[in-house]
């Protein structure tokens, strides 16, 4: 069938959102995916009377969280491989439901790449397998983000509320507040530029999926699906409020307010590091992220805060979010009901939630580490012992009501990154970007065998 041919191309396309999943890969990559050959772990299992559930993943502390589940699970054991983190493991998965054979039995993924691969019937709705048992352990945005439609397709992991990362110095220098509303920012960020300071923030075309949570924010609904009708899609990128996002941030670039260098680069990096940016719009897993690469050490210590993001109506305040991982059973899953059982358990226990978030692997979306009072509390080193969890991330994730995304998504990402380098360049206003990104995807879609509606 059309439609599955090209989002099959689709999904091999490179993960432009992988540090969504919140650090870079440090553990053992193999050429060698396992599927759900149990005799290539990376981990070793020690109950060898127990049936084995083969899994895919990449966190940083995967080895830490597998470990901690086998020795308190006398029912199943886990068997992990690291096949490469985001793209290079969606690429083997990819190969595995072309060949119908080895893929294993649980997979990480990025919550945007759930319906990409639901849609090819590669995922098992976990409903049936202990689903209500957990339900309350997550929020309902968390549920949503894994869900499409009513079927649930992961067991949430961590998340990525946005907010905004400020520096401090900067912001005594010229005397700004942290602004609450985005029309306080770009006031702000003229009142530095007259001064003759940094950029305050950045227009980075790499970044899609920022883009789109900002959009969202303003109140558009990028897709509307129902796997219920698996050949109708809704495709709105070019209402009002993505034309507004779209022109209010290519007039900061226009105006010289903000600066429009690709981010997760060592240009931006050395930018961010040497001051050149006020502001740095990004999910909570961002202090994570900066940290791991050299920024806030050195002459740099204790100048980062974190603030709420801005929003565009006060009085009805939207939070948004970017970024987060999932564990999904695949449909070449060996005992689909074992499988739901580690998806449900991986990352949900004390000791490697503590590890995942005191080492800023994970932002946690499991309830139990998430309104815990060690986690709010926290003093983080990066914000120099601010209360980021309490005074901003945690009441973001709260508020959070989820998203709805495509079958196609990597294909809108890549459109739109396209679009936002036009816009950048001056060859496109707001509008016309937001325009032609409509025209594109909705083509796309067409060509997939949808009707758009």
């Amino acid at each position: 069938m059309k439609r599955k041919s090209l989002i099959t191309a689709a999904a091999l396309l490179a993960a432009a959102g992988a540090l969504a999943a919140c650090s870079p890969d440090q553990g053992k990559s193999t050429a060698n995916p396992g599927g759900n050959n149990a005799s290539s772990c990376t981990n070793t299992i020690t109950k060898k009377d127990l049936p084995v559930v083969t899994m895919w993943g990449w966190y940083p502390n995967t080895q830490l969280i597998v470990d901690n589940f086998n020795k308190q699970n006398n029912e199943v054991q886990v068997c992990w491989t690291n096949v490469g983190q985001g793209g290079d493991e969606y690429q083997k998965f990819q190969t595995a439901i072309s060949a119908g054979t080895g893929a294993p039995d649980v997979i990480m993924v990025e919550m945007d790449r759930i319906p990409t691969f639901q849609i090819q019937n590669a995922l098992v709705d976990i409903r049936k397998y202990g689903f209500d048992a957990v339900k309350a352990n997550y929020s309902e945005g968390a549920w949503k983000d894994v869900s499409v439609g009513e079927a649930v397709y992961g067991v949430p992991v961590d998340g990525g509320p946005l907010a905004m990362i400020y520096r401090k110095d900067v912001f005594d220098k010229y005397k700004i507040t942290p602004p609450k509303t985005w029309d306080e920012y770009e006031k702000a960020a003229q009142k530095v530029k007259d001064a003759g300071g940094p950029n305050f923030g950045d227009l980075g075309a790499n970044v899609p999926a920022l883009l789109m949570a900002l959009q969202i924010q303003k109140g558009a609904a990028p897709f509307t699906y129902d796997p219920a009708q698996p050949k109708s899609i809704g495709v709105k990128l070019n209402d009002q409020a993505s034309k507004d996002v779209f022109d209010y941030w290519g007039g900061l670039a226009k105006k010289g307010l903000v600066g429009t260098q690709d981010q997760f680069t060592p240009e931006y990096i050395s930018g961010v590091i040497n001051g050149k940016y006020a502001t740095y719009i990004s999910a909570a897993w961002a202090p994570g992220y900066l940290t791991g690469a050299g920024v806030g050490k050195g002459k740099d210590t204790g100048k980062f805060a974190v603030a709420p993001l801005p929003q565009w109506d006060p009085a009805n305040p939207v939070q948004v979010n970017w970024g987060g991982s999932a564990f999904s059973v695949t449909s070449q899953a060996k005992n689909p009901e074992l499988a739901a059982k580690v998806a449900y358990g991986l990352y949900a226990d004390d000791d490697s939630l503590k590890d995942g978030w005191t080492n800023q692997v994970i932002f946690p979306l499991n309830l139990k580490a998430l309104k815990s009072p060690e986690f709010v509390d926290a003093k983080v080193g990066f914000f120099n012992g601010q209360q980021a969890n309490k005074e901003v991330y945690v009441p973001a994730a709260d508020a959070y009501k989820g998203v709805t995304y495509s079958p196609f998504g990597q294909y809108y990402f890549d459109a739109m990154t396209k679009q936002v380098s036009a816009m950048i360049e001056g060859s496109a206003t707001g509008a016309q970007a937001a325009d032609r990104l409509q025209e594109d995807v909705a083509a796309y879609a067409k060509e997939q065998g949808f009707t758009v509606q």
